[in-house]
């Protein structure tokens, strides 16, 4: 059996060590125990942690991760398949992702992140803060132009209002 040590999956990875160890107590990634309770991690762990790292910097959770790496087979190398049924199943996962960060992309010069669209027009487009009732964060950035600003669902600023552009 072909297997790494931590320091070599974490130099191979790019994946500090402790990461490393906390990606083995989530269960994300696997090792076996030596006689002198080293780890030992199968050449095959390399792949489940590239795939850690590619998800979470595109914004997904750990919990996330965690449910579709459950869902590879235990005791074997995933194959081509295996990958494939994955991809299928996070494609619309993956598609809201991208949705938010293009919305991002083109509110970030107006908004800072509050749910407003800036410090100047924040009194017209969130008077009182009326969208905190759509949940935290920024409820504009996350797609929650459901609410209006007078509590009612709509366009944000109610029927006369000042509407988000």
């Amino acid at each position: 059996m072909d297997t790494l040590t931590i320091g070599e999956l974490s130099a191979r990875s790019g994946v500090a060590p402790s990461a490393l160890r906390y990606y083995e107590k989530l269960g994300l990634v696997h090792a076996v125990r030596t006689g002198g309770n080293q780890r030992r991690y199968e050449r095959t762990e390399l792949r489940r942690v590239a795939f850690i790292r590619i998800a979470q910097r595109v914004g997904l959770s750990l919990d996330e991760i965690a449910e579709a790496l459950h869902a590879l087979p235990e005791g074997r190398a995933p194959t081509r398949a295996d990958w494939a049924r994955l991809s299928r199943h996070w494609r619309t996962r993956l598609e809201e992702q991208i949705d938010l960060i293009k919305r991002l992309r083109d509110k970030l010069d107006g908004c800072i992140g509050c749910g407003c669209l800036s410090l100047k027009q924040c009194a017209l487009s969130n008077p009182g803060d009326a969208l905190a009732r759509a949940g935290p964060g920024p409820r504009h950035l996350l797609g929650d132009a459901t609410l209006r600003t007078d509590g009612v669902r709509g366009e944000p600023g109610g029927a006369g209002g000042a509407r988000r552009r």
